[in-house]
């Protein structure tokens, strides 16, 4: 059955995490896709100033009412790529919600579009996967959504620093020592491969080193078991992870990248990485498909002012590329959230 798609925000808050400024709780600004009953209209998603729009986010209905059957949804919590946002994955949220799932996607404070970046949000990215645990919390006492989610039906997906996050998520510890050293013994510049998106490349690397050597929080678990399967799109951090903690993930885990991705090259990310992971699958879309194949689509305007993350390779059709993705993706959920 496919279903009409509805779409709600949602401004939670982490009480227990300060906010970078330090004046009050960690915002958690939520987009939640979800089936909409059969009379909704739906309407274009769209993402940058309303005027002028740079990106199509797929199609969904406002403040929808829940499809009244079945009487519980399985539920994936969404990540976004760095700097970006929730709606940037409106492409998949939109596919998933229509094939009968619930999705939330947080906006990552400090590493969103949404406000303004900071070098702690974009350098702690362990924090992210803190959202997500602490999003599902409040998911499932929200008065809309909790007595439809099946907590027993819950996974997780994520793209770029996202793909990251998921994998953390279903327990993939990483030290940044391990990022460090192997910049260090390949004789490559860390500074050179900074997130183009941060404007400040040397805060960020000096934040990174310090924590390199003194912080311990970056090499903690943060595996919530509530998650079952996660679906990583072109993970990034790959030569951070601690080998021996990729050996212990006990979850379906599918990993997707682009072959001609060079900001998560699959030789240093994706391809170790479901290497150390029993079982995982691995999916590596063959051709010119590169990392930001798997941004939103972009309208003219978007194509005029951000070429970088709009023009796709010849031959690339970023549309049929999410087809596929979309696709890839319900299947693995559909085999590993089975309903119970």
């Amino acid at each position: 059955m496919t279903y009409k798609v509805g779409i709600q925000t949602r401004s939670y808050q982490d009480p227990t995490r300060t906010n970078w400024d330090n004046t009050g709780s960690r915002p958690m600004v939520t987009q939640i896709w979800y089936p909409a009953v059969d009379t909704a209209g739906e309407v274009e998603m769209l993402i940058g100033p309303p005027e002028k729009p740079l990106f199509r986010a797929g199609l969904a209905v406002p403040g929808a009412q829940l499809a009244h059957d079945p009487a519980a949804f399985p539920l994936i919590l969404l990540s976004h790529g760095t700097g970006g946002t929730a709606l940037q994955l409106g492409w998949l949220a939109s596919f998933l919600a229509a094939q009968g799932y619930v999705l939330a996607g947080v906006n990552h404070h400090g590493n969103t579009a949404l406000e303004p970046y900071t070098v702690q949000g974009f350098v702690r990215g362990w924090e992210r996967a803190m959202d997500l645990t602490a999003v599902l919390d409040q998911l499932l006492q929200d008065p809309f959504f909790a007595s439809r989610i099946d907590p027993h039906r819950i996974g997780a997906a994520g793209f770029s620093l996202g793909g990251y996050t998921v994998l953390a998520l279903a327990g993939g510890r990483i030290d940044f020592s391990l990022f460090k050293s192997a910049y260090e013994q390949a004789g490559q510049k860390f500074i050179d491969d900074v997130p183009p998106e941060f404007p400040d490349p040397g805060a960020f690397v000096s934040l990174f080193d310090s924590l390199a050597t003194s912080d311990t929080d970056h090499k903690q678990s943060y595996r919530d078991r509530r998650i079952r399967a996660v679906f990583a799109i072109a993970p990034v951090l790959g030569e951070a992870f601690l080998p021996e903690s990729l050996a212990l993930i006990d979850i379906p885990v599918k990993i997707m990248v682009g072959e001609a991705d060079t900001a998560a090259a699959p030789q240093r990310n994706a391809i170790p990485l479901a290497g150390a992971i029993k079982g995982a699958e691995l999916v590596i879309m063959e051709g010119q498909v590169a990392h930001y194949t798997f941004l939103a689509e972009c309208t003219l305007a978007g194509e005029a002012a951000l070429p970088e993350l709009c023009t796709d390779p010849p031959g690339v059709n970023r549309s049929h590329i999410h087809a596929q993705a979309s696709k890839s993706a319900a299947d693995f959920f559909d085999r590993h959230l089975a309903r119970i």
